[in-house]
């Protein structure tokens, strides 16, 4: 056991070691003042960086609901971007991976607020992330703005509330438009179960997101009987219930009541890829949404990925081994004119 123990630890280290080591700090935004009118006195924002800031060289990673910026740092993800000659080289661009307000370390409902805590939405996650860049890590210019699901839809915030901050824009399985559709059928399913019954409806909501966010192909190869299909079933639903709490789900899923890009396309200015899959439930390719909309972004392309033995549903977004390519061609045709 202890030779195993010593094995994990020298291969978590050689990991580690491909990348400057992660630094976590907080940032209090005083009198901070939402959308909605309400104020807090101290906005706890929580953030981890990789690398040093020289100059331009940013890069903002926004996670999805529920989730926090650390989890970028998985091998999955950091292991193919971060890493010596990898496209966001930890040693040539400083990587910001904040943990959204609500999410993770930074401010959220649990902390004590609970219900009293201010109704956020994402325009007020994305306010706060430029405060936090701006004021507490000294960024003046983005290189790359980019994010999933949640990060994705607040990267098109992003480039039209904040259009000038940046080279580049990658928002990954997202949409721009409001959240309408079966998209707004499940987010109410789940909104609705934790305001009735929070202790039974978190289970509810649980089994609603697992639905929605997996993938059928993954699915059914990993349980292709009944049997292990019910393994499945029940390791993965306590498993993911354990990291959930309800009010601050119940505050997640809330906060895209009011997102809506669609009316300030044409504000974007940066070049913009968006990149999702075809077997993302949330955002289903049938609907043509992006497809439709994307001539309307200046600079605006959009990638759908074809459904492949390496896709998973709507997390594909956090795969880059299978959508790196598109990430190189977006960072080369956006290069600042100094450095081409």
């Amino acid at each position: 056991m202890r030779l195993l123990s010593l094995v994990l630890f020298f291969a978590a280290f050689v990991f580690a070691a491909d990348y400057p080591t992660p630094v976590e700090g907080d940032f209090v935004a005083k009198n901070f003042k939402f959308g909605s009118g309400e104020t807090l006195p101290e906005l706890k924002l929580h953030y981890t960086t990789v690398g040093t800031l020289n100059g331009d060289n940013a890069v903002l990673i926004m996670h999805g609901t529920g989730g926090t910026g650390r989890a970028f740092l998985s091998e999955q993800f950091a292991g193919v971007l971060f890493g010596p000659g990898q496209l966001l080289d930890a040693t040539r661009y400083f990587i910001v991976l904040p943990d959204g307000i609500g999410h993770g370390k930074s401010s959220k409902p649990s902390d004590g607020l609970k219900e009293k805590f201010p109704r956020y939405d994402y325009d007020d996650m994305v306010v706060a992330h430029h405060q936090l860049l701006t004021e507490g890590l000294g960024v003046k210019h983005l290189r790359l703005v980019t994010g999933t699901s949640m990060g994705g839809m607040q990267t098109w915030v992003w480039g039209e509330k904040y259009p000038d901050f940046m080279d580049a824009l990658m928002p990954l399985a997202s949409a721009p438009v409001e959240i309408a559709g079966r998209n707004r059928f499940f987010r109410r399913m789940i909104i609705d179960a934790l305001r009735t019954d929070p202790v039974n409806g978190l289970r509810t909501a649980t089994y609603i997101l697992t639905i929605m966010t997996s993938s059928p192909l993954q699915m059914h190869k990993q349980a292709p009987t009944r049997d292990q299909a019910d393994k499945l079933f029940d390791d993965s639903i306590e498993r993911r219930m354990k990291s959930l709490n309800a009010i601050d789900m119940l505050y997640h899923y809330d906060s895209a009541r009011s997102y809506n890009p669609e009316p300030d396309l044409e504000k974007i200015q940066a070049p913009l890829l968006a990149i999702n899959s075809a077997d993302d439930q949330v955002n289903p390719p049938e609907l043509g949404i992006v497809e439709r909309l994307i001539h309307r972004v200046k600079h605006g392309r959009f990638v759908l990925l074809p459904i492949t033995d390496q896709t998973r549903g709507h997390g594909t977004h956090s795969l880059p081994a299978i959508w790196k390519q598109y990430l190189a061609e977006l960072l080369d045709s956006s290069r600042p004119q100094s450095t081409k």
